[in-house]
């Protein structure tokens, strides 16, 4: 029997706020535990929550790059559960009257078809501390309280993928849209952006939806396909030996690359929702709406469609280039020096991101700036340099973040275009090579290849070759009387 997944995402974004989502607290990462607490985000008895105005302006902004629903009025809730990194017993989130809903989010597959995914909602909510496991002895954990209170958005989509590709292409579109808007950093690593992926299979063709699992945290894209994968293979085999699914939380190993149970799954009920009575309902008022509105930036989608329009860039190209906000500035100021857009494009993708995505860095650690880059791109256009030379040029740009031109003085490399010295080396070329001529002349035009790559292995790649391949043709021809 063929089976078919339904996929579902739901996202953790941490807001960029100052302080945490009630009370004053500092929400930086990274200081000495337990340094950034109160009684208020510890929940001690007496004290009262007080909303953050700034995490509510950026939920607000991601409500309206998706196409929600902002809820002029929304509630609070108390979710009851044992966290052991939550002190207080529960954590104040939102339940049946979220702050943002009914979105929608398009994706584009790297080997699908464009789609569009489903917003379910987009609530507000703490985040719990840390349990650390690590450098404390066996068996003992110690909790950091840090990160209680900080803000966070869970973004819950519809289960509208139907596969790990699709479910990849949404995570990372919503990645590229925080950034966009500046409201999360987007660290997976630090878990600032992570994401519970909830998978089930049912036969190809059926409308019910099969039993799902849900797999908690996961941390990088790679890992959300390979988990999702994995899921799905084990729910196949399961059904197919005539097992049923269990409803449950798994945990994805990335070292043995497989889930494993967790513990049964949760229902809402289960958490004993109430709203919560420390705060009143909240009410947006439209001034907000506006001002998140006005904070909006050019998102990725119409970003890409002016790269296409304005630069003359395929579909692909402006997708690449409009990855992230900082990408796409890059490459708007290297156009913006003179070069040609489409050349600066081809730089840009290949052989920049090329050499950063080797060394594990992003654009904003870029050595090469993008005025050089554009000036090296320019003298490319002006015949400076072939474009087989400014690949040595590129390189020790890169290496030592210094401009093209002193490269390609320095180390002698700009082409050759005197049509009397190109002359002189085909001359030479074509008289050491005699037996290719006759080849020439007996009507094997392929031929002449060799000879241009002679030319420019004499050269050191430096002649032009335009110029180089008219010459050689010329001179050759001339042979056949």
């Amino acid at each position: 029997m063929e089976f078919e997944p339904v996929i579902g995402l739901e996202v953790h974004a941490q807001l960029s706020t100052k302080s945490k989502l009630f009370c004053g607290c500092s929400t930086q990462y990274g200081a000495e535990a337990n340094t950034q607490t109160c009684p208020v985000c510890l929940g001690m008895p007496g004290t009262l929550p007080v909303l953050n105005r700034e995490a509510v302006r950026m939920a607000v902004m991601m409500g309206l790059a998706v196409e929600a629903e902002v809820r002029p009025r929304s509630v609070f809730a108390r979710k009851n559960y044992f966290y052991p990194d939550l002190p207080k017993g529960y954590q104040t989130s939102q339940y049946e009257l979220p702050l943002i809903e009914h979105g929608r989010l398009r994706t584009e597959p790297e080997d699908g078809e464009p789609k569009v995914v489903g917003i379910t909602r987009i609530h507000m909510e703490e985040d719990a501390g840390k349990s650390l496991h690590e450098g404390f002895g066996e068996g003992v954990t110690a909790i950091d309280l840090n990160r209680t209170g900080t803000p966070l958005i869970e973004i819950v989509s519809e289960p509208d993928m139907r596969s790990p590709q699709e479910a990849v292409a949404y995570l990372k579109k919503l990645h590229s849209i925080v950034r966009y808007l500046e409201i999360c950093d987007g660290n997976m690593q630090e878990g600032s952006f992570r994401c519970d992926a909830n998978v089930s299979i049912r036969p190809m063709g059926s409308e019910e939806f099969g039993t799902r699992t849900e797999l908690k945290n996961l941390n990088s894209f790679r890992n959300v396909e390979r988990a999702i994968t994995f899921e799905m293979a084990r729910q196949q085999e399961v059904l197919e030996d005539g097992g049923h699914i269990t409803q449950e939380t798994r945990l994805w190993d990335a070292d043995k690359g497989e889930t494993r149970s967790m513990r049964t799954k949760e229902e809402a009920n289960d958490y004993r929702y109430f709203p919560c009575p420390d705060l009143l309902p909240l009410d947006v008022p439209e001034t907000l709406v506006e001002e998140a509105r006005g904070s909006l930036p050019e998102l990725p989608d119409a970003k890409r469609e002016r790269f296409m329009t304005e630069f003359g860039l395929k579909d692909y190209d402006a997708s690449v280039l409009t990855t992230s906000r900082e990408l796409a500035g890059y490459y708007e100021r290297v156009v913006a020096t003179g070069a040609d857009a489409k050349l600066a494009a081809n730089w840009t993708m290949v052989e920049l991101l090329g050499a950063l995505n080797k060394d594990g860095r992003d654009i904003t650690e870029s050595p090469i700036s993008a005025e050089n880059l554009g000036v090296l791109v320019q003298r490319i256009e002006d015949e400076t340099i072939s474009g087989k030379i400014a690949k040595q040029v590129f390189e020790p740009m890169y290496a030592e973040g210094i401009d093209p031109d002193t490269v390609i003085e320095r180390e002698g490399l700009k082409q050759i275009t005197d049509t009397s010295a190109i002359e002189a080396v085909v001359d030479e070329v074509i008289g050491e090579n005699e037996g290719q001529v006759q080849q020439y002349l007996d009507g094997k035009d392929k031929v002449l290849g060799f000879f241009v790559g002679q030319v420019m292995k004499k050269t050191g790649g430096k002649a032009n070759p335009q110029q180089v391949n008219q010459i050689v043709k010329e001179k050759l021809d001339a042979r056949k009387g």
